[in-house]
This record gives C-alpha cells, structure tokens and sequence, in this order.
C-alpha cells in the first residue's frame, strides 16, 4: 500500500516504505504519557507511530490524528474510529489549530511529525511550522524525524532549542529531531 501511495503522491507521502517499529519507539520515547493532555499527530501515513501513541497514552488523553492522503485516512479512520478520545481528521496539518479549538483543546503537549518536509512546498511547511509552534504548551515538543539534516535550518526558523537522535534500525537511518519553543 505504501509504495503505490508514494507513486501516485510522491511530495505528500515521501518514502517507498513505512517507518519501523524502531523508529517509531524512538520518536515517543520523550513524551509525558503520564501527563499529557493532548498529542497530535500529523501525517500519520498507515499509522506506524499512531500505534505506539494509542498503546502509551492515558484513555483520557486527547489524539487528534492528521492524514490528507485518502487511502491512508480510510485506513486509519477504520482501525481507531471505536477508540474514545482518538479522532482521525481528513484535513491538512496546517489546520490544527483549527481542530484544537473544535475540541475545546488550547494547546498540545506533544505534536508528532511524520510530514516530510524534504518535499513540501516551502510554504506550506511554513504554514505547518508556524501553526504548530502556536499549537504547543510552553514545555510541549515538537517531533519529527528527516533522513538528512537539511531541514534542521528550517526547524530553528520556529523552535529555539532543538536536539537530535539518530535513529539507524530504520531504512533509510533517519534523524528524530526533538523542538521545542
């Protein structure tokens, strides 16, 4: 499923293969399951990491899961539609703020990044940028993984302290990037 998506949609999928599990423990393993409200998760693809967040959060912690692919989002939507507080949205990343306020939510204490800015249109990565850095609690992070550095420029354009893991179980190894405000 994944390769056919990256074909016909190359700029908005962004690989050939879905993350591994590797990599997916990696990118949560700094979240507050304990105390967080609210986490989103932005392109969600088959739902790698959205498994690993809806194994760890608290029933009651609100997951507002983004996919603008529509074999994705279907996919999705039929695997979590019957779990309380977890909402799949059909809409772009760049609307959380949006979808924040539908659910009487004023910020996010973690947002999970699977969008692959290496692709993107510059501005709309800003758009998604900049909405996300409004969207977080004042300690909340902001994690996203990239196959290269390139992009660490762009992510200090919003966050002022960002850090790196590399993770190398994963093909391509990537880089989680963790940023806060």
């Amino acid at each position: 499923m994944f390769i056919i998506q990256y074909i016909l949609h190359p700029r908005s999928v962004g690989a050939v293969k879905a993350s591994s599990g590797h990599l997916a423990k990696r990118m949560i393993e700094d979240v507050d399951f304990a105390k967080a409200e609210c986490i989103v998760e932005l392109g969600a693809g088959t739902g790698v990491f959205t498994e690993q967040i809806v194994e760890a959060k608290k029933k009651e912690t609100l997951f507002l899961i983004f996919e603008i692919n529509d074999a994705f989002y279907k996919k999705l939507r039929r695997k979590y539609k019957n779990i309380p507080n977890v909402h799949v949205i059909h809409n772009s990343a760049e609307y959380v703020g949006r979808y924040l306020k539908k659910y009487n939510v004023k910020k996010a204490d973690a947002i999970i990044s699977g969008l692959p800015f290496a692709s993107l249109p510059a501005e709309l990565s800003d758009r998604i940028l900049n909405a996300c850095r409004r969207c977080l609690k004042a300690e909340g992070s902001f994690i996203t993984f990239q196959y290269t550095r390139l992009k660490v420029a762009l992510l200090r354009r919003f966050f002022s302290r960002i850090s790196m893991k590399k993770e190398n179980r994963n093909v391509p190894p990537a880089y989680v990037i963790r940023c806060r405000v």
